[in-house]
Parts: C-alpha cells; structure tokens; sequence
C-alpha cells in the first residue's frame, strides 16, 4: 500500500545547523559540573530574629516563637506552671529542648489553640523540635532519630450510623 510513496526528508536552515546537545563528561562528578548557584549552602538563620514554626496533633494547632533568651516559657500569655499544671505535659513539651541540650539557650512564645491538654503539649513538642531544626540544621537527626518531627496521624475515629459512638454497638436483647 505504501510502495509507491517514497520518504521525504526536510532539509531547512534551522535543523541543519542545530547546536549538539551539551554532555556531560562521565569521568568527572556530576556534583563539579552542576551551575554555581546549586553549590551554595542553605544560610543559617540570623540569631537576633525570632524563629517561627507551627506544630500538630490531634485537633491542636501551635504557633511557636523561638527567641535567644533564658528558657521562659510563656504559652497564651501565661506561664508553663500556669498554663499546664500537669507536670507530664511539661515534660513533654520541654523534651526537644532537654535533648539538644539548649534548655536556657530561648525563649518560648507559643499561641496554642484546640485540643486538649495531651494534643496541645504534642503540638508545642514538636513545633519546638522544627523550630530547633530551622535554628541549627544539624539538630536535624537527633530529633529525627527521637521521632519529634514525625506528625503524630492518630486522631479520632469517625462515629459511624447504626452505632452509638465510633465501634461501640447498641445494646443487644436475646429476648
């Protein structure tokens, strides 16, 4: 059916004279022949201004301020002691700090909304680890190693119909 159609090739100025495709030499690491601007490191972020990072769990949302101070911690307007009575929630959302040791090294301005106690301290735990990422990258897999930058995706189950609650069923009657 094709027999008699021969194929064409279309000679015109700009295909004839294309440039070859640039290559890269295999010999040296790709790492030397990328552009200078992909060599640069990520610049650390300035000490004198504030780091803000924002932490989850549960229905919790916290917005954390770092600042270099003396370890305050003021969480609503209020102080840790006031704020959380309850020393385990302390102790949880302090826990980033304790662990790259810089307990003394901020101070922490949080504003903390939904939730509950236990989802609340969760959230500031692990806004404070990212804000501490963000401070001194190199933090990085201590915290990660700790399991403080993992979201937490437990939350609640959703009740479904011809159930009381979630999985609690009816009352049942044999008779």
């Amino acid at each position: 059916m094709t027999e008699g159609y021969e194929e064409e090739h279309v000679s015109t100025p700009e295909t004839d004279e294309a440039p070859a495709p640039e290559v890269l030499d295999a010999e040296v690491p790709v790492e030397e022949q990328a552009p200078e601007a992909f060599a640069e490191d990520i610049a650390p972020i300035p000490s004198n201004r504030p780091i803000q990072t924002v932490g989850r769990r549960k229905k919790a949302v916290v917005r954390v301020r770092l600042v270099p101070g003396s370890g305050k911690f003021v969480l609503n307007g209020k102080p840790m002691d006031e704020y959380m009575p309850n020393r385990v929630h302390q102790n949880i959302a302090r826990e980033p700090l304790e662990l790259v040791e810089r307990t003394e090294d901020f101070d922490v301005y949080a504003n903390l909304r939904g939730g509950g106690p236990s989802g609340q301290a969760g959230a500031l735990r692990m806004a404070l680890a990212r804000a501490l990422v963000a401070y001194q990258p190199e933090d990085r897999p201590t915290l990660k190693k700790a399991g403080m930058l993992t979201r937490d995706p437990r939350a609640k189950e959703r009740k479904k119909y011809s159930l009381k609650k979630a999985r609690k069923s009816p009352q049942y009657s044999k008779r």
